[in-house]
């Protein structure tokens, strides 16, 4: 393996459990502060447009342009338990966490967005749809990024242990 895949394992790896801490937190208590307040529809539709900023887009749609290249890498040039912990991690981010993304959470968002505040309409599909199921999906990106993460880092171990071995 050279130094250079390994470094970008080891960010992968930051990356990976960066986005896990972002969707952590909405899961976790963020969106259930929304609902119970009186503008959580207001509020998403804010921050369904401002995570557009670069920092968070960069990281979330780099590591799914690198998720290919790590699986690529792995199919292609690495070998044995390792080299399958590292495909597998890659193909949970880009799977579990940026596919999810495209075709649950982002539908969802964008039939938020075209939703008029204070209507009963709005705030049944707020309430009865949009917060359990954006939830639940973005639960789903929340364990898979924390998997891909722990899967690339299990990998990374297993590989350098190998080599350490061998030598």
């Amino acid at each position: 393996m050279s130094m250079f895949f390994f470094l970008f394992l080891q960010i992968a790896i930051l990356a990976y459990a960066l986005v896990a801490g972002v969707f952590l937190a909405f899961s976790d208590f963020i969106m259930r502060s929304l609902a119970i307040t009186g503008g959580g529809v207001e509020a998403m539709q804010v921050i369904n447009r401002e995570v557009f900023r670069w920092v968070f887009m960069t990281l979330f749609l780099g590591m799914a342009a690198a998720s290919v290249v790590i699986a690529g890498s792995a199919w292609l040039t690495l070998e044995g338990p390792a080299a399958m912990l590292i495909l597998a991690g890659a193909l949970v981010y880009f799977f579990g966490c940026f596919a999810v993304t495209i075709f649950f959470n982002v539908p969802m968002n964008e039939a938020l967005a075209g939703m008029a505040l204070g209507e009963a309409a709005t705030r049944d599909y707020w309430l009865g749809t949009y917060v359990p199921r954006w939830t639940f999906w973005n639960s789903v990106r929340t364990v898979a990024s924390a998997l891909a993460a722990a899967l690339l880092l299990f990998g990374l171990v297993w590989m350098t242990q190998s080599q350490a071995q061998s030598v």
